[in-house]
C-alpha cells in the first residue's frame, strides 16, 4: 500500500485487532486470507465502525478486493469512496462514511 500526499498509509495493525486473518499483510486479486484482511482494513478505515466492517467485509472481499488487479507501469490499483459506497452502502441502504 502506497502513501499518497496528505493521506495515511493503510496498515493491517488496526484490523488485526478486530480479526486476525493474515498477520503477514494484505493481498488482493483472489478470495483468501490476505484479501480478507485488506477488506476489513479498508472498511474500518473508511467507516471507522468496527461492527459495520465486521458485518460487511466478507461481502466486500468477494465483490471488490478479490477482483482488484494491478495495472499500469507501477502495478497499482485505485479504490474510491464512491466504489466502496456502491457495494456496501447499497446493502446498508445509506451512505456509510462519517
Amino acid at each position: 500500500m502506497e502513501k499518497l500526499p496528505n493521506h495515511e498509509q493503510l496498515t493491517p495493525h488496526r484490523s488485526l485487532k478486530v480479526a486476525n486473518h493474515s498477520p503477514t499483510g494484505f493481498e488482493w486479486g483472489y478470495g483468501g486470507s490476505g484479501p480478507a484482511q485488506l477488506a476489513l482494513a479498508l472498511l474500518l478505515n473508511y467507516t471507522d465502525d468496527e461492527e459495520f466492517a465486521l458485518t460487511h467485509y466478507t461481502q466486500f472481499k468477494n465483490e471488490v478486493v478479490s477482483q482488484l488487479e494491478c495495472t499500469g507501469p507501477n502495478d497499482r490499483w485505485r479504490l474510491t469512496g464512491g466504489e466502496i459506497e456502491a457495494v456496501v452502502g447499497a446493502e446498508a441502504d445509506e451512505l456509510i462514511a462519517p
